[in-house]
């Protein structure tokens, strides 16, 4: 039993929490590269010294980095033990983005720092931030038809940028030397530094105020308490075996899905996930890294349970099995630029589909389920220098038993957002012709899926190579309880009288575009909840008023009749097509 008193005990835990979050501020207020600065790609924490568990993250950090960040500093702990990594003095920094070794895809780049508090070493500080550019065979390292990792760009173990303080100069030229546009990842690196040194002091602030041993307890206190509330909500949810199942459109180089199967196992206050059904690693880009897998199951249930405080205590009732001979479980030199993005999503999208079943009232319909990761890397002659440009967007969440669906919503691994159009603009050689509500798809139901988003992009001057990894191109973001699925993915790009569709629909790369050429991306909007013909006709009136669906498609997709130029309900047609659905549908 712990000794605290309750308010210390919630004085720390708010302390530690503070400390992440002034880290996640100090990260995207100084990075250089507009996907960490404004699109908040990135996260910070908090872990263990020995053990390398969580102990906190910042609210603003990507929640697929939770037990990534985790695993990654579990593996460099590993490695120092084994004598392979060398061990850390004060003032280290270890960068890594080795998927195998408890990362995403490579443009996430990892550093950790050993934080030390009066000359002993008491945690690890680190974060994670999404480079533009690791170098690779497309700008921007979302090659859609790589078949092996290093044509996806430069891949790094632990090994330290910083050594007592002081950034290591040959380290720095090999990683330059390797990366696209290489003088503006300067500003990054020294970004993502400062937001440890951020940490450190005010972690040291709250270490000088409590002690390492209250703080030590009250970490120990944090874990008991997240795997006890965790077990709470598990043991409300009916037991049984819940089964499901999500689809990947495809991995990028065989045109054929891949599909994540999944049997939820609830038993007391644990939870059993097998994915062994899933499809076998496939060729391209679309495998996923053990430490992404087991992550992206954790930001599932947290996003179901949203207000279990995030700590190491809350994977506990969550028994995951390794899917061995899957493509949930990527071994060297299997490529994974899109695990992280995309994969992860559609694991999650299994679970929910899994667990709607079994507590209707908590989960929601499919969400869009797609970062839409569009990359473009080209010379701008008016500025005489190369640029890669990320393009991150959001979509449609999935209707729930009270509410319709978000609309635009950010993507299902975290709180990233798109960056706004003006400072693309800004950065790049690029005018957006239009950046919309994309009307009509969210899916229908009782409650409708969010609707998505739709973009088109011109570029002004100089040639440049646009690539994508995207999904839900081949279906949509799935109804749930009788609902509809969401619009499907879908990307145009228009080269003078030209159209072109990727062949795969939503991944493709090295598609070259000069001035005049424009990029068209739809998003996809989240499943529906529910029958259709169950939703109240006034809301289906207020959104043809507010023009989410044409008059039409609400009464072919809801059953529902509208009369007159004010968008009166027509009561007894209503009633008459909702008798007969098959009616209405034709």
């Amino acid at each position: 039993m712990t000794t605290l008193d309750p308010l210390t005990l919630a004085v720390v835990q708010n302390g530690l929490q503070q400390v992440c979050n002034e880290m996640d501020l100090a990260f995207s207020r100084s990075a250089f590269s507009p996907v960490i600065a404004e699109a908040d790609d990135r996260s910070d924490g908090i872990y263990h010294r020995d053990s390398g568990e969580l102990i906190a993250q910042g609210e603003g950090g990507l929640p697929v980095f939770v037990g990534t960040m985790q695993h990654s500093t579990m593996t460099i702990i590993e490695r120092i033990a084994q004598g392979v990594t060398a061990p850390p003095e004060d003032g280290d920094i270890y960068i890594v983005n080795d998927p195998y070794l408890g990362g995403t895809h490579l443009m996430d780049v990892r550093f950790a720092m050993p934080f030390y508090f009066r000359g002993e070493m008491f945690c690890w500080l680190s974060n994670t931030g999404h480079w533009p550019d690791t170098g690779g065979a497309v700008p921007g390292g979302f090659s859609a038809r790589a078949t092996e990792v290093e044509q996806e760009g430069l891949r790094l173990p632990p090994v330290k940028l910083f050594k007592r303080g002081e950034m290591d100069a040959e380290i720095l030229a090999i990683i330059q030397s390797n990366i696209r546009i290489a003088d503006q990842r300067i500003g990054d690196i020294k970004a993502q530094a400062a937001a440890l040194h951020v940490g450190a002091r005010r972690l040291g602030e709250l270490l000088e105020r409590h002690g390492t041993e209250t703080v030590d307890e009250a970490i120990r206190e944090m874990r008991r308490r997240s795997d006890k509330l965790m077990r709470s909500y598990i043991a409300e949810i009916p037991d049984g075996v819940y089964e499901s199942e999500a689809i990947v459109d495809s991995d990028g180089v065989v045109d054929a899905p891949l599909v994540i199967a999944l049997t939820l196992t609830v038993a007391g206050d644990e939870l059993d996930f097998d994915f062994s059904r899933s499809s076998p690693p496939c060729r391209g880009p679309m495998n996923s890294v053990i430490a992404t897998t087991y992550s992206s199951v954790y930001l599932a249930i947290k996003h179901i349970f949203p207000d279990v405080p995030i700590s190491a205590g809350v994977f506990e009732p969550l028994k995951i099995r390794r899917p061995e001979g899957t493509f949930l479980d990527a071994r060297y030199p299997r490529p994974v630029s899109g695990c992280a993005a995309e994969v992860s999503q559609r694991i999650a999208e299994a679970v929910f589909a899994a667990l709607v079943q079994a507590i209707p009232d908590v989960v929601t319909a499919a969400p869009a389920g797609t970062s839409g990761n569009f990359a473009l890397g080209g010379h701008d002659p008016a500025k005489a220098r190369s640029y890669v440009m990320y393009q991150l967007t959001g979509g449609g969440y999935g209707g729930n038993a009270q509410h319709d669906g978000l609309t635009n919503g950010c993507s299902t691994i975290g709180i990233s957002k798109a960056q706004p159009v003006e400072v693309l603009e800004q950065y790049y050689p690029v005018l957006f012709r239009k950046y919309a509500l994309r009307e009509g798809s969210g899916g229908a139901g009782r409650r409708r899926g969010g609707f998505g988003l739709e973009y088109e992009v011109e570029i002004l001057r100089g040639e440049a190579r646009a690539s994508f990894i995207m999904d839900h191109g081949r279906v949509g973001p799935q109804g749930a309880l009788g609902g509809g699925e969401g619009a499907r993915n879908r990307i145009r790009v228009i080269r003078g009288d030209e159209d072109y569709v990727p062949p795969h629909l939503s991944k493709d790369q090295d598609i070259e575009v000069g001035p005049g050429d424009r990029v068209e991306v739809l998003t996809p909007g989240g499943g529906g909840y529910g029958p259709a013909f169950e939703r109240s006709p006034d809301a289906v009136r207020r959104d043809v008023q507010r023009g989410y669906y044409t008059a039409e498609a609400a009464e072919r997709l809801f059953a529902v009749r509208l009369a007159g130029d004010d968008l009166a309900v027509d009561e007894a047609a209503t009633r008459a097509l909702r008798a007969d659905p098959a009616a209405a549908a034709s």
